[in-house]
C-alpha cells in the first residue's frame, strides 16, 4: 500500500513506522496528538476512485496527514460503496491501533456518511455505526466527520 504526504512525497516506510515515527517527533516537541482516519469515494467513468487519509491534529498547533489512494472498477451501489469507505479506514486503525495505545493517542474514525435521512448515504448509517464503534472506535458521521467529508474529499474531486 503506498502512503504519501499532502505535498505528494511517498512515504517510503511502512505506514505503521510513519505513524510510529510521528508520534514520537510530535511527542519530542512537545505536541499533544490526536489521530483521525477517514475514507472518501467518487465515481468518476464507471470507476470509484477512494482515497484514505490519516490526520494527525496537534492541539492548538495545527495538523498534517497521509493519504492513500485506489481505484475498483465494478459497479457498486451507494451502501456498498460507503461501507468500502469504512471497511478502508477500519483496517488502518485497526493497524494503527497498538501504537495509539501505547503513546496513549486518542483516535476517531470518521465516515463521509450522512445523519440525514434526506441523503442517500444514509442507507449505510446503521451498518457503519455498528461496525465502527462494534471495532471499539470512536466514530463520527456528517456533519463532524472532517477527515473523510473534507479532507478525503478534496483528493477524490
Amino acid at each position: 500500500m503506498n502512503w504519501q504526504k499532502f505535498n505528494g512525497e511517498t512515504l517510503h516506510v511502512p505506514i505503521i513506522q510513519a505513524v510510529e515515527d510521528t508520534i514520537i517527533r510530535e511527542h519530542q516537541l512537545g505536541n499533544k496528538l490526536k489521530i483521525y482516519i477517514g475514507t472518501d469515494s467518487q465515481v468518476k467513468r464507471g470507476i470509484v476512485e477512494f482515497a484514505t487519509v490519516i490526520v494527525f491534529l496537534r492541539e492548538h498547533r495545527g495538523g498534517f496527514m497521509f493519504i492513500h489512494k485506489d481505484r475498483k472498477t465494478h459497479n457498486m451501489s451507494i451502501k456498498e460503496r460507503m461501507l468500502i469507505e469504512v471497511q478502508h479506514s477500519i483496517d488502518i486503525a485497526y493497524q494503527v491501533c497498538p501504537l495509539l495505545e501505547q503513546y496513549h493517542v486518542d483516535l476517531e474514525v470518521h465516515a463521509d456518511i450522512n445523519t440525514n435521512p434526506n441523503f442517500q448515504s444514509n442507507t449505510a448509517l446503521k451498518e457503519a455505526m455498528g461496525y465502527i464503534m462494534g471495532m471499539g472506535f470512536m466514530f463520527k458521521a456528517k456533519p463532524e466527520s472532517f477527515a473523510s467529508t473534507n479532507c478525503a474529499n478534496k483528493l477524490v474531486q
